[in-house]
């Protein structure tokens, strides 16, 4: 089974406090998701974040798709980076990193995503045709949002790859 990874990043002129107090904000994962998947947090979100922590949603990946994800903290550096795991939802894997990093400009926000597709050669048909395209379009809401939200970096270039390791 493939192994997927996407990477996106994106300088925001703030400070990296600023940017770590709203990212680490489970409750602000709404305000940066697009609102066609239909996300809504059921629990996990009424604490600042902690590693162990337990989050539960409901997301509509696609069309007619609903389903509960449930993800988990597993590592917290205050101000530097967090993880979390999917403990149960729609990928075979899902582990996402994110990074923070004080740069001139503000700070630089990176998240590297390794995850899996279910359903083996059935599930990797459609990659490239449906999940791969939606992750792109929800990273790319992700930057925009965080844009409108908090201003943008003249001539810093944002990032956003995916790719089959």
């Amino acid at each position: 089974m493939k192994v997927y990874q996407l990477r996106s990043k994106q300088v925001l002129p703030i400070s990296k406090k600023e940017a770590w107090n709203f990212l680490s904000n489970p409750a602000n994962l709404k305000t940066i998701t697009p609102d066609h998947m239909g996300f809504h947090i059921l629990s996990g979100d009424d604490r600042p974040m902690y590693a162990g922590q337990i989050i539960q949603y409901i997301v509509q990946p696609f069309p007619f798709f609903r389903t509960k994800w449930v993800t988990e903290i597993t590592h917290v550096i205050d101000g530097e980076y967090f993880v979390d795991e999917q403990r149960f939802g729609p990928y075979a894997l899902w582990h996402h990193k994110h990074f923070l990093k004080k740069t001139e400009q503000g700070v630089e926000m990176e998240d590297i995503i390794d995850y899996k597709i279910p359903f083996g050669i059935l599930g990797q048909l459609f990659q490239p045709i449906l999940v791969k395209k939606q992750l792109l379009q929800i990273f790319q809401y992700r930057e925009q949002k965080l844009a409108e939200l908090f201003g943008k970096v003249d001539g810093e270039p944002n990032t956003l790859e995916l790719i089959s390791i």
